[in-house]
């Protein structure tokens, strides 16, 4: 059995040694060539999985070490007889953890977390959690997830973006990208949000890059609606906008959820996905410790990710998107305080 890997997807080649061939590869470098007589492909989101790469090949099976899966073409794969897989929440903790630690970061002097409002539009896998620590850090939180509500979700109190951009002092986005449907989330933080805000907040983007405007953000922190933003995933990247980079607070290289937790996650949801696939008697395990519970709650002394450090590893080395992000050092997160008796 031939395996072709993204050469970046940690705690994998190991349990898929013991199976067959391992062939790691740069994820921006598959070719069908490599594909053609390939069984199994574990990806990261820059591996274009369409026709142009699978058409021909043996591969069955697609596993995704993300949660996105903007990368693969569903549709050919489910008409391909092709199984595949993504990492939904795997990062989720470690999303979370960037939006405090970037909130944390623009507070003036004096201010807490406790009084901030902060505006949650998408309350899935990342939003639900950050909406929990941000609530139990004192927060007043705004949740916006049309989709959830409309299905009767009942776990949080759902609003209008119209309120959150009336009254929220953060508002970060956590949704898929979104194209078509009642709800489209392309460029939701767009000229419209933008020319409704009435608190001049700090906008952040970890969600999808496409999901904010970069020229509305520009026009927006021009005109004053906005005091500051907050970047992870970037329209057009790796090839990011120079001016939008240096009027950023915080600007990153796409690693958001790049937690050592969250790829452990990530690796043991494919391998699992692919465990049952391939109907093994035993599943395939990441090469890692088992991980701890993630935390109900956190302290603000628990934000402790130096989001500015990786700022300043940006603006130093624009150019350099993809290599900071396949060089990033993994970051713990926050865990479940040990309490004295």
């Amino acid at each position: 059995m031939k395996i072709v890997i993204d050469r970046n997807i940690p705690f994998i080649s190991a349990p898929l040694s013991t199976i067959g061939e391992v062939i790691p590869l740069p994820g921006t470098a598959i070719t069908a060539a490599d594909v053609r007589d390939a069984d199994i492909l574990l990806t990261r989101t820059r591996t274009k999985c369409d026709a142009s790469l699978l058409e021909g090949s043996r591969c069955r099976f697609i596993g995704t070490a993300t949660i996105g899966t903007d990368h693969i073409d569903l549709t050919y794969c489910r008409t391909h007889g092709i199984k595949a897989v993504n990492a939904p929440g795997c990062n989720a903790p470690a999303v979370a953890q960037w939006v405090l630690a970037a909130v944390k970061a623009s507070l003036a002097p004096g201010e807490k977390l406790s009084d901030k409002t902060i505006g949650v539009i998408g309350a899935g896998n990342v939003g639900s959690i950050l909406i929990r620590w941000a609530e139990g850090l004192g927060m007043k939180v705004l949740v916006n997830d049309p989709p959830l509500e409309e299905k009767g979700d009942r776990r949080h109190d759902y609003t209008t973006l119209a309120r959150i951009a009336g009254e929220a002092d953060v508002i970060t986005v956590h949704t898929p990208l979104t194209l078509t449907g009642p709800h489209p989330t392309h460029h939701r933080l767009g000229e419209e949000f933008i020319s409704g805000l009435k608190r001049r907040p700090l906008l952040l983007n970890a969600a999808r890059g496409a999901v904010a405007d970069t020229e509305a953000l520009k026009k927006g922190m021009r005109l004053g609606l906005i005091s500051a933003v907050g970047i992870d995933c970037w329209e057009g990247e790796p090839e990011i906008d120079r001016e939008l980079l240096g009027m950023a607070m915080i600007a990153t290289p796409h690693i958001a959820g790049y937690s050592r937790e969250g790829k452990i996650r990530a690796s043991a949801m494919v391998l699992d996905s692919l465990s049952d696939f391939l109907e093994l008697p035993r599943p395939l395990r990441p090469d890692a410790p088992a991980l701890n519970p993630v935390p109900e709650t956190i302290g603000e002394d628990d934000i402790r990710y130096d989001i500015l450090a990786d700022t300043a590893m940006l603006r130093d080395a624009p150019g350099s998107f993809e290599e900071l992000r396949n060089n990033y050092i993994l970051r713990p997160e926050p865990k479940i305080a040990v309490r004295d008796n």
